[in-house]
């Protein structure tokens, strides 16, 4: 096998997400996989499949050990994070704007500062006038980034990509096809490459 791409599966209010997204570079690099990014609405994700959020497990204890580790992940990498005080959001708009900036240039700039403000800087992302200075401070169109995620065709296009990661077995974020074999969790991208090396 020749093809190295490698689909990535993401949501912005997943912390693990986050770090995969940190992590997803150095990744890269030493593969030379492609990454092609995956948008997907993970409430929806959850609907459809009957999963929860991790945070939402009524043992104390396993919440208290997920946040362990996955500081032993972000000190390991010297990623740059911050809990987000106001963890659960709602990220249908910024994952609108996922999906409407998709497949033009302003794509990558785009997640990396939604992804900065949500872990890094802790701002609340579903504040309309947070999620306009930080589309402002990074260059970007306020104005067009909400025009864009009101039309019918960013909503239908996030419904379906949404559908579209249920159907291929998808349940929580992050989750990596490499081919039709599937990794979920951040924690899981050492498989994901060796599954690249073997392309």
């Amino acid at each position: 096998m020749t093809d190295k791409s490698l689909e990535f599966f993401f949501d912005f209010g997943s912390p693990n997400a986050y770090i995969a997204h940190a992590r997803l570079p150095a990744l890269l690099e030493r593969t030379g996989a492609r990454l092609i990014p995956r948008p997907m609405l993970l409430g929806g994700v959850f609907k459809a499949t009957g999963n929860t959020s991790p945070a939402a497990t009524p043992c104390t204890a396993k919440r208290r050990h997920m946040r362990t580790d996955m500081q032993r992940f972000i000190d390991v990498h010297g990623i740059e994070f911050h809990f987000n005080d106001a963890f659960p959001i709602n990220t249908i708009a910024v994952m609108r704007g996922a999906m409407a900036y998709l497949d033009t240039p302003a794509f990558p700039t785009y997640v990396e500062a939604v992804f900065r403000a949500f872990w890094a800087d802790n701002r609340d992302m579903a504040d309309p006038a947070v999620i306009a200075d930080v589309l402002h401070t990074a260059g970007l169109d306020a104005e067009d980034f909400r025009a864009r995620i009101e039309s019918t065709e960013t909503k239908q296009a996030l419904r379906e990509a949404t559908d579209a990661a249920v159907a291929r077995g998808v349940f929580g974020a992050p989750s990596f096809f490499v081919g039709e074999a599937m990794f979920f969790g951040q924690d899981r991208l050492d498989f994901v490459e060796r599954a690249l090396e073997a392309r």
